[in-house]
């Protein structure tokens, strides 16, 4: 197994050193290529991948960003092809403030008897749409794309803005060759940050060098009435602060279930400019922290300025109120009525997109332009309401003070309850339940003054399944009964998401796809569309087949088709964390009648697991009572997050209660 591993390493580090990068260099080898030595199972390698930033100065504008990107990917597979589709995000708030994408040229290349094909991706091929005012998309669709092809493309983004976006070293395929080259003007400071969570830690090595700048400008003066306007040329040299990275056989960024957001593992270096330092002039200082952050965030005319209009929905803020007598119930009410009156556009953000006013007129807005009415009415009906600024947990956890940190904002209302978070874009949300994308760690709270605190928004009472479980059982071994389950708080958001657009037939099939001998009638589903209230499932079913006759004795699980088929937690170990988004509780209420002439020959015995003390639960009574068995179940998962490190018990713990659940009753003829 050693000498496999080190001619696999060898054979790598040939191909790393002997290949030629060059943009049209493809090989032959590369072509013919049918997996990747390190990692055999990929569907596809970026062959190579090179990045340079460096700033150049243009007359009238200053110092510009450029950042080249080159890439060249092999696609093994048909599950590959996914790599064939790339989108380039470009910010596009004002002509002084946006980035140009340009020098863009892709290829696909293919290998057709003993010659190397390149198919050009063509202008019909790239697609722009505008995201929204601040971005704009460029999507591409590399052509003829076939197992075992080679993709290659270069472009350059040309940036007016001094921020740098994060520099990403690992991708959700591995990297065989990596080189990275930054080069900054010491005019400009930013301090660095690697993310600490990441499993794979690139070496950066740091240097610098002296470049001559042409600095070419106009001096304007007046000479009388007359006003002249001079040319002057300067020639400088300044020092570049260099970042340097030639990685090889990075290994790919591979997703498991239950994990939040995989890019909070990712190997990433992130660029905060903490300052700039202009020869004759006072330095800018940009080192701030999350007060400053968000009330910079507070006072601009796009999020503060809009919390303050209120003329516009003075009439319906009356109707709306009407009869409420306490401010739970008004918070409530006017929650609603905006859920009601302004329908989410799909977008994210914490800045108004339309604008409150407009939003309010046309019906439709992003996620701030509700929420900031919503904060806006509570606050006009005398609540102390206030927005809180929330990464999303597609965003990331931000790591360190800055507004792109955040992309999504809620409501919170104060109440002697306890603090109340409201998110008034999605149909099913309600008090305190808000989308669970939004459950990520921490929210920063804005206050009228612009002052700014941390919440927690982590969910502390569990979400509850209720299932009443009663099961009548015949002797010609089927099973009769009927079925009641009731879904609380997220455990109901779930359940209204999923089956919202179902017709009752759509979800009799649903439950009957899980077993092909079951027969379900007479569904009925309450309150689906009154997110404050539990949804009620109930319906009636038929079973053929739930005993099995084994040598005279009748075998049964005791839920039949309700029970837990296997454990979704398989890996034999974990790199990253379990996010179980909320706490939950399941509970199993059973009612079983025996056949008339049997009796039980053995039961499961009863049964209390335990996670990590208190942090997971599952308890297992059942008892006999003449002709029934009567039976509790009931699993309770409190801690919602599940270190790698305890991994292993909360696996085991799984695989115990899956089994439990499997055990059969036991019954024979009297």
């Amino acid at each position: 197994m050693k000498f496999v591993f080190y001619i696999a390493c060898v054979f790598t580090i040939h191909l790393t050193i002997a290949q030629d990068y060059k943009f049209g260099k493809v090989s032959k080898e590369e072509l013919l290529e049918t997996s990747d030595p390190t990692d055999p199972e990929a569907n596809a390698t970026v062959l190579y991948r090179s990045q340079e930033i460096k700033f150049e100065y243009i007359e009238s504008k200053g110092f510009v960003q450029k950042n080249d990107i080159h890439e060249r990917i092999k696609i093994y597979n048909k599950d590959g092809f996914d790599q064939a589709t790339k989108v380039i995000k470009l910010y596009n708030e004002s002509n002084e403030l946006k980035e140009s994408l340009t020098g863009f040229k892709a290829y696909t290349y293919n290998l057709e008897g003993n010659k190397i094909i390149d198919d050009k991706l063509k202008s019909d091929g790239i697609f722009e749409e505008e995201t929204n005012k601040y971005w704009l998309t460029t999507k591409f669709t590399m052509p003829n794309i076939k197992e075992g092809c080679v993709i290659e493309y270069k472009y350059t983004i040309q940036s007016e803005l001094i921020r740098l976006d994060d520099i990403e070293f690992q991708q959700e395929i591995p990297i065989r060759k990596l080189d990275l080259n930054i080069e900054i003007p010491e005019y400009y400071v930013y301090q660095k940050y690697l993310n600490t969570k990441a499993f794979y830690y690139p070496k950066l090595n740091e240097s610098s060098k002296y470049k001559e700048f042409d600095f070419t400008y106009r001096l304007e003066q007046k000479a009388g009435e007359r006003a002249l306007s001079q040319k002057v040329e300067n020639k400088q040299k300044v020092r570049l602060n260099i970042i340097e990275a030639n990685e090889t056989n990075i290994p790919a960024l591979k997703n498991e279930t239950h994990v939040s957001n995989i890019d909070n593992y990712r190997a990433i270096m992130k660029m905060d400019l903490s300052s700039i330092h202009y020869p004759d002039q006072v330095r800018r200082n940009f080192t701030t922290n999350w007060e400053k952050v968000t009330k910079t965030i507070y006072e601009s005319n796009d999020f503060g300025e809009q919390l303050k209009k209120s003329g516009y929905f003075s009439d319906d803020l009356s109707s709306a109120i009407a009869g409420a007598t306490n401010p739970i119930e008004q918070t409530y009410n006017i929650f609603n009525f905006v859920k009601t009156k302004v329908k989410w556009n799909g977008l994210h953000g914490y800045y108004a997109d339309l604008g409150v006013r407009q939003s309010y007129k046309q019906g439709v807005g992003n996620v701030a332009d509700i929420n900031l009415i919503l904060n806006a009415m509570l606050r006009e009906a005398g609540l102390d309401a206030n927005p809180v600024l929330v990464s999303t947990k597609d965003n990331g956890i931000p790591v360190f003070p800055t507004r792109s940190g955040f992309n999504y904002v809620i409501c919170a209302v104060k109440l002697k309850e306890g603090l109340v978070l409201l998110d008034a874009s999605r149909n099913f949300t309600s008090l305190n339940v808000l989308p669970v994308k939004a459950l990520n760690w921490q929210g920063r709270l804005i206050r009228k003054d612009g002052s700014s605190d941390w919440i927690n928004l982590s969910v502390q009472e569990p979400s509850k399944e209720i299932v009443s479980l009663n099961i009548k059982l015949n002797t010609d071994l089927s099973a009769t009964g009927k079925v009641r389950n009731q879904y609380t708080d997220y455990s109901a958001l779930k359940y209204r998401n999923t089956f919202e657009s179902y017709s009752k037939d759509d979800l009799i099939k649903e439950i009957e796809s899980e077993n092909g001998l079951l027969q379900v009638s007479n569904i009925e589903v309450e309150d689906l569309n009154i997110p404050i209230k539990p949804v009620l499932l109930s319906y009636e079913y038929e079973l053929k087949e739930a005993l099995e006759e084994i040598g005279g004795s009748y075998y049964f699980s005791p839920l039949l088709f309700l029970k837990i088929k296997e454990t979704p937690f398989k890996l034999q170990t974990r790199n990253y964390p379990i996010d179980l988004d909320y706490p939950t509780s399941r509970k199993y209420m059973v009612n079983i009648m025996l056949p008339e002439g049997f009796q039980v020959e053995s039961l499961p015995e009863n049964q209390k697991l335990q996670y990590n003390s208190t942090e997971g639960e599952f308890t297992y009574l059942i008892r006999e009572n003449g002709s029934m068995l009567q039976m509790i179940i009931t699993l309770d998962l409190n801690n919602t997050l599940i270190l790698p490190e305890n991994y292993e018990q909360f696996k085991q713990f799984f695989e115990l209660l899956v089994n439990k659940q499997a055990e059969k009753i036991v019954l024979k003829k009297a």
